[in-house]
This record gives C-alpha cells, structure tokens and sequence, in this order.
C-alpha cells in the first residue's frame, strides 16, 4: 500500500512524501488516517530531532512518520483480528507504548505509522495490546482530538491532596476546591476549562490567566461565567501576572491545585506563589530545555504542604474516558481548533507552530489545502463559495469548527 506522509530525518528537517508501506501481516491491521491535529510536542520533535528521547537515532537513514493526535478508520483487518474489527471501524491509537518501556511512541519513533499520513500499518503488538481503539463519533476530528484532551485529564489525576485527621492520599482535583489554569487561553488551556466545568471536577472556583486580551475574550465568548455560575462555579477571566491580584481572587487563601500551561520560569514561580495550603502545583507543559528549572519555595512545601505534580501523555483509560464524555456531549473539542488544512500544510504548519496564533491546527490528509483560519472563512468566501458555505456553518455553531463543516470539507475539497 503507498502512502503520502510527513517524516522527520532531523533537526528542522520534515519532509512531505510518497513511499510503500511494507507487506501487513496476519496480525496487522491498515488504517486510513483522516484528520490530525498538530501538537506542540511534533514541534519540539521536530526542533530536537534525534536528540529527542522518543525519536530513535538513526532517523535520519529510517526516517519516522510525525503526528500523534489522529483519527481514522480501518481498511484492511489481518486474520487475527477479524472476529475484533471491520472496515470502517473508526479509530484511535494512543500515542505512548507503556508496555515498550513508555519511551517508544507512535508518531515519534515509527516509520510505518503517524498521523501526518494518508495511511499507515498498525503493527500486532499494537493490537494486541489494546491500542487501537473503536470510537463512536460523528466527526473524525473529536475522535482526534481525544488523546490531547486525555493529557489534560491525566494531567488531572495525577494532583493529589492529604485528606482529614489521617492525611489520605486523595487523587485528583480538590473537590469543592479553587482551580487556577495559569496561561489558560490556549488550545489546551481552553479544554482544561471544559474539563474542569463539564467532568464532574466540582470545583468552586476557577480562575484562567492570560496576558493577550483577545484570547481571553474569545475564551469568555466560549465558556460564559454566567453559566457556571448556574453549575455553582465561579469562573473568572483574568489579564495578571500579580500574585496579590490572584490571591485577592481566591479570597486570601490561595489554590488549591494550579495548572501551569506555558514552560516560563515566571510563570511557574507564580504558581508557587499562590498556592494554598496543602495545595498542588501541576507542571502540564513540556519544556524543551533538558536543564528547566524555577524557584520552589521549600519552607511552604514542608509547612504547609506545597506539592509538584507533572504528567507527560496519558493512558488508554485516559482515552476511554474522554471518549465517553465527548459521546455523552458532556465536553466538546472543537473549542480548541482554530486553524485547518490539508496535509500539504502539514510542514509549515508544524514547524512554524509557534509563530501562527490561535489554537489547534486540524490537518485533513487526503486533501491539499492551505492552512486557513477559520475567522477568515468569510473573507475566502468573496472568492471561493465553498469558504462561504462553510463560514454559514461554522457561524450555526457558535463559530467553532465542527461534525458538519467536516462533512462538507470533506465532500467538496
């Protein structure tokens, strides 16, 4: 089977190609990748290249297709596994192979499978392992956007507090708890939002930072206080670096779990500084320095608690869960794209990620499109109809990207 991918052979180095996949076995199953959403992560693959741990060395001779964040549907089943699944199964494959060690991971490590590709070959140990998983959606790009939204939930889980007179070992977010998401205006920001509102978090407050007025506003737009405050949640919008100004918003007594979204000493350093008693720092945001570091305050970790919890990636329950919410419409994804294109957008879009603004940049493969923002789809439409069809339709939904704007992409691109 050939296919047309995105493969990495070095620092900065993606190349856009068509090649043969090898021969599936009895124990495989080929995939049709639809829709990949580009993730920080393959930018910082693609900075590192084989300096990246997950990336092998040799890439540069058994180049490595990129993309984790991916969503299709089965083609070809090997005769092991045809009691399990049927063409057009619609799928996903978490990302990180906990059972190799944790360090191997699709698109990172593999020349046969990423999600920057027309189509790729899940190999046995995959299947056998329960990594690919049937997904129930009406949109490839949800089912996409599963394995970013499950980082955050991991993200989630993993904080913890020490509980009544016997200081149990709680896990996850203080229930009835005060909840900073510092920096929290980006894509993965905005879903740690939805999560924590729509997941049965039950925080009291919530208070989400930014320093870019826009994306604050637009934030405000998506996830209205007035109706959290229905939920019983206080949700406020905040343009600070202050700490005083934060403690205020707490009502003096700090956080009890505070999200650090940006790699910026700053930022992290604040976080420290307003965390409550017993209070739990999450470092969620992956630096690219090997030698990161920022300035912890040991007196309060020992006198009052302060905890460090950081996560990398998630798990296939992870997954799962996330899989059900967005099924039983609880939390919807589409709040962090901003961006689509076709996989001839997938280099640039990748390599020049930290320069484009917005939120997710959602690749469709088996199209050629340049990446386009989804606010100026009714710009495009002066000249292409089909942009004007598909602002009307994003316009219905609040302007967000969506189950029926994907239909109609797909249909007329």
């Amino acid at each position: 089977m050939e296919t047309r991918a995105v493969r990495l052979y070095g620092e900065m180095d993606l190349r856009l190609e068509t090649f043969e996949l090898p021969p599936m076995g009895d124990g495989d199953v080929l995939i049709k990748i639809v829709t990949d959403s580009v993730c920080m992560s393959t930018w910082k693959v693609a900075v590192q290249g084989p300096k990246h741990y997950r990336v092998p060395d040799d890439v540069a001779e058994h180049p490595t297709i990129v993309g984790h964040e991916c969503c299709g549907e089965v083609v070809e089943v090997g005769a092991r596994w045809k009691d399990q699944y049927r063409p057009g199964d619609k799928v996903i494959v978490p990302p990180v192979l906990h059972y190799l060690g944790g360090v191997e991971a699709i698109g990172y490590s593999f020349p046969d499978i990423g999600g920057d590709s027309t189509y790729s070959l899940v190999h046995e140990h995959v299947v056998e392992h329960g990594y690919l998983i049937k997904v129930e959606s009406d949109a490839f790009f949800k089912a996409s956007l599963v394995e970013p939204v499950s980082c955050i939930l991991r993200g989630y889980k993993a904080t913890f507090h020490l509980e009544g007179e016997e200081g149990a070992h709680v896990m996850g977010l203080k229930k009835g708890g005060k909840l900073a998401i510092l920096a929290g205006c980006g894509p993965m920001g905005l879903e740690a939002i939805d999560l924590a509102l729509h997941a049965g978090m039950d925080p009291s407050l919530v208070v989400v930072t930014d320093l870019d007025q826009a994306r604050l506003d637009r934030a405000a737009r998506i996830f209205d206080p007035a109706k959290a405050a229905e939920d019983g949640i206080r949700l406020v919008f905040a343009k600070t670096a202050d700490a005083a100004e934060l403690m205020e918003l707490s009502g003096g007594t700090g956080f009890d779990d505070v999200f650090v979204m940006i790699a910026a000493r700053p930022v992290v350093e604040l976080a420290d500084a307003i965390l409550g008693f017993d209070g739990t720092l999450d470092f969620f945001c992956g630096p690219t320095d090997r030698s990161f570091s920022a300035d912890f305050n040991f007196y309060d970790v020992h006198y009052h608690q302060h905890h460090v919890s950081g996560t990398s990636g998630s798990t296939v329950q992870d997954m799962r869960d996330i899989v059900r919410l967005i099924g039983e419409g609880k939390i919807d994804p589409a709040v962090m794209i901003t961006h689509i294109g076709g996989l001839d957008a997938a280099v640039g879009a990748t390599l020049d990620l930290p320069k484009i603004p917005g939120g997710k940049k959602l690749i469709y493969t088996h199209i050629d499109l340049p990446l386009t923002a989804i606010a100026d789809f009714g710009e495009k439409g002066k000249e292409d109809p089909r942009f004007a069809e598909l602002d009307r339709i994003v316009e219905g939904h609040g302007g967000l990207w969506c189950a029926e704007a994907e239909q109609y992409l797909l249909a007329q691109f």
